[in-house]
């Protein structure tokens, strides 16, 4: 009864906006985000239940390493929780503590794994106080620390989760960087100091490889400390390194992180943007000499004005999220890649990621402007007319002809409509100042900071 007042109440705002009856209020659009959400989760059961992914125009499923690891239901289940969809999280819970197993001899990507399984399974247990979600990430965290173990402390892109096993020397800073805050979390959960201790110097290791000018590269070799691509910018590749460096700080309240960070931004904020046309875009240069080497600028680009909001760096975040919405204006949805100089698309696909909608939601949380919640809106309506499939959300192979293919990643359900039903829900869904978000949109609770800090 619930699920259908949800639909009824979204179908019959929707079509007075269409009539131009009456105005949409936020709650009616967060009524829609959620009915859509739906739309996108009951195909997930129908189809690919138990399985990692839904492929929603052939009605099939993914598993990333030919089984299961739950990847929708744990990455999903904050969400679910947050809209108060409360039968649909039970169920998804029950699947998860009664089927999800990590002890399966296949190599899995650290990074991913962390912040999607690692990061799902602790938000969900502070969200609902099940111990079977703590158990399981203590179990997964354990099965990943092997991972660190390489002669500089940069974890290998690769374990096996049965047998601890790594492989791939060749990574970058954000899978080096990005461990710290499920990692910590962990540690702080279970009084088992090896997950921050292993992180922690992961990401010091990181920023202790940084150029004269204080940038990094987009490749690091992890035995030998060497950097195998001098490229830097904040897009795939760095991007959560510098937010991870910011909201260590404030999860956590560890100076060495703050440090870093004032250190960090300090170079990226000289190098990296360029003016283009009246706006401000950041985009590629040599990390040792800072000589702009590309002008472009993406859909993996646009988190970081939610990172410059968040670190208290307003005026530049809201040049820069205008310069996000204008590269998803062009086209009616963003592109994966933009040269900022041309304003050609690079790359034209849209994988329903989520990156623009956070920053939308930082805007509005820390300035109340209500022009984020008009942007939010026309992205919204954009991203249900082109992305809707009968069987889901598809992502898109181009974001000019609008050509749909056949997959829905999990940050789907767990950022993109997370972020979007964030802007309209009423505060109290969620208490921003006691959360920080890791780089799945997965909300870890702060630690209370010592009087010092």
């Amino acid at each position: 009864m619930k699920r259908l007042s949800v639909l009824l109440l979204a179908l019959l705002f929707s079509a007075g906006v269409r009539a131009g009856a009456v105005p949409e209020t936020p709650e009616a659009t967060a009524a829609r985000v959620k009915a859509e959400f739906l739309h996108a989760w009951t195909n997930y059961e129908k189809y690919a239940w138990g399985h990692d992914e839904l492929k929603p125009l052939s009605k099939s499923y993914r598993d990333w390493y030919g089984q299961s690891l739950l990847m929708t239901p744990v990455d999903a289940l904050d969400t679910l929780v947050l809209m108060g969809l409360k039968d649909e999280a039970d169920k998804d819970r029950a699947v998860i503590d009664s089927r999800l197993n990590f002890d399966q001899d296949v190599y899995v990507k650290n990074f991913e794994i962390t912040i999607r399984l690692l990061g799902g399974l602790l938000s969900g247990y502070e969200l609902t106080h099940d111990p079977k979600l703590l158990a399981l990430a203590d179990d997964l965290g354990k099965r990943l620390l092997p991972v660190f173990d390489s002669p500089t402390g940069l974890p290998y892109q690769y374990i096996n989760l049965h047998s601890g096993k790594v492989k791939g020397a060749e990574t970058n800073p954000a899978e080096t960087g990005t461990l710290i805050l499920e990692f910590g979390t962990l540690s702080k959960l279970t009084g088992d100091p090896r997950f921050y201790a292993a992180a922690k110097r992961a990401l010091v290791e990181t920023y202790n490889r940084r150029s004269a000018i204080g940038l990094v590269g987009d490749g690091i070799n992890v035995e030998t400390g060497k950097w195998v691509s001098t490229d830097s910018h904040i897009s795939g590749g760095i991007d959560s390194y510098y937010e991870y460096l910011w909201k260590c700080w404030k999860l956590f309240g560890d100076a060495d992180c703050l440090a870093m960070w004032k250190t960090s931004i300090a170079a990226v904020d000289k190098y990296l943007p360029e003016e283009a046309e009246g706006a401000l875009w950041y985009g590629h240069v040599d990390m040792n000499t800072g000589k702009r080497s590309t002008t472009e600028y993406g859909a993996l680009d646009a988190y970081f004005p939610a990172v410059l909001a968040f670190s208290g760096d307003l005026d530049r975040a809201k040049r820069l999220q205008d310069s996000s919405y204008k590269m998803w204006d062009l086209n009616g949805v963003e592109p994966e890649v933009l040269d900022y100089k041309t304003m050609k698309v690079e790359y034209p696909g849209y994988e329903l990621r989520p990156e623009i909608v956070e920053s939308t939601y930082y805007l509005w949380h820390f300035t109340g402007d209500p022009v984020y919640r008009t942007h939010a809106l026309k992205m919204f309506d954009d991203f249900v007319k082109c992305c809707r499939a009968p069987n889901g959300y598809a992502a898109l192979k181009s974001a000019v002809t609008k050509q749909q293919k056949d997959d829905m990643e999990s940050f789907a359900l767990a950022e993109t409509f997370k972020y979007f039903y964030l802007i309209f829900a009423p505060p109290a869904t969620l208490d921003f100042d006691q959360v920080v978000f890791n780089t799945e949109a997965h909300p870890l609770r702060r630690t209370p900071p010592s009087p010092a800090s």
